[in-house]
């Protein structure tokens, strides 16, 4: 990557991080009233819904807290308002993101906290502990160090052991995701980084060893989505689906661990999901990652598989420059480049600010709205933030070169 190249994109991703998709959260979804982040905007920022997802009061007060804490925004003159908020939101999350009854947490609220429905799954813990971690940090609280902590374990222990009453399938077919043990990484990786959590090497050890064991699959170059209980192939639709950038999104998270620790295997192993999910995934016709694509030549069921969301190419983006950072392999790069040139062709808003979250298969716009239960301001601006500092390593680390671009 020359100099030039390097220079554009670290603009492209400072730039549409604190100039376009932090300020359109900031200014259209705090609800000055109740606290927290009211997260299902119209096109333009105007509220089309006041309920509030609890996985987007979590996340938004992750984002700040980690863009209040992160060396490279030191300097910046909004950090003391970013902590203010952040606090606040996750003041909201103490107050009425948990049940008092079982303690578990809400999924959905009212724009007052008053809890509308409960998920079987936990991620609003995970997403709850890296929030807490971050506000920790930043205010040295040991209070919220243990909050952080403590979300941490019951999102685990759900996982792990979860109430046989919160079955959603019976025993008859036995399966388990990747998304436990995928988010798992990411939320050891964040509180370690936070709070210095006991244990989290272990954590991270054996979430990869999950998904390398049961989800990763050299005979036929493909990491699943759902598997058996023992990790065999389910010849059934829920089996035979994949979710690409799911995948990738657990691609980059293990070829981190594998920079943070500088174990190659690690970032080999990462660089290796990469490579197969792309080719399953990177649309040949139109561009893009598809959202849903079969392990085989069968059609998938869900009815949406072709579509564009926003946020799988979040997670390729990262993946590709994290994959061209870590290896100096030039085809990373020419993927980084795809991938980040048919995003930004098809999914910021130039006129309204943010990002369309849902296109469909040829890039037109499917839905004009800016957020929803589930989409907010997380994927997109720790996208840019994450890209940043990958740039900002490769400019330190000499391997840039004044030479012209592809």
């Amino acid at each position: 990557m020359d100099k030039t190249e390097l220079q554009i994109l670290k603009e492209s991703y400072q730039n549409g991080l604190l100039d376009d998709v932090l300020p359109f959260w900031l200014s259209n979804g705090l609800d000055r009233e109740h606290g927290g982040v009211m997260a299902s905007l119209d096109r333009d920022g105007s509220l089309i819904d006041t309920d509030k997802s609890v996985w987007q009061q979590g996340r938004f007060t992750w984002l700040l807290g980690e863009l209040y804490n992160h060396p490279l925004l030191a300097d910046h003159p909004d950090r003391d308002r970013w902590l203010e908020i952040a606090t606040s939101t996750a003041g909201f999350i103490e107050t009425h993101c948990f049940d008092p009854v079982d303690g578990r947490m809400w999924f959905h609220l009212t724009r007052d906290g008053t809890p509308l429905r409960k998920r079987r799954y936990a991620f609003s813990e995970s997403f709850a502990a890296i929030a807490f971690g971050e506000i920790s940090k930043a205010t040295g609280s040991e209070q919220y160090a243990t909050r952080a902590a403590d979300c941490f374990e019951s999102f685990v222990d759900h996982n792990v052991n979860p109430p046989a009453e919160l079955a959603k399938f019976t025993s008859a077919r036995p399966m388990r995701s990747i998304g436990f043990p995928m988010i798992g990484i990411n939320t050891a990786q964040e509180l370690r980084d936070s709070i210095g959590l006991e244990g989290a090497d272990e954590h991270i050890d054996r979430f990869i060893e999950e998904i390398e064991t049961h989800f990763v699959r050299p005979d036929i170059e493909c990491v699943m989505e759902t598997v058996g209980g023992s990790g065999d192939l389910i010849n059934h639709f829920d089996g035979r689906t994949l979710n690409p950038g799911h995948a990738i999104e657990g691609a980059w998270f293990i070829m981190s661990e594998g920079r943070y620790r500088n174990d190659h295997r690690l970032i080999q192993l990462g660089c290796t999901m990469l490579d197969w999910m792309w080719k399953r995934g990177w649309d040949q016709q139109y561009g893009g990652i598809l959202y849903f694509t079969g392990v085989d030549s069968k059609p998938v069921q869900e009815y949406w598989h072709d579509m564009k969301f926003w946020w799988p190419h979040n997670e390729t983006i990262i993946a590709t420059l994290m994959a061209y950072v870590s290896t100096g392999d030039e085809k990373y790069r020419q993927w980084h480049q795809r991938i980040h040139r048919w995003t930004m062709d098809h999914f910021p808003d130039e006129e309204c600010g943010e990002w369309f979250g849902y296109l469909r298969r040829d890039g037109a716009v499917s839905s004009p709205l800016k957020g929803n239960l589930w989409k907010g301001p997380f994927h997109i601006p720790r996208m840019q933030l994450v890209c940043l500092e990958l740039l900002h390593h490769l400019d330190k680390s000499g391997l840039t070169n004044t030479g012209g671009a592809d």
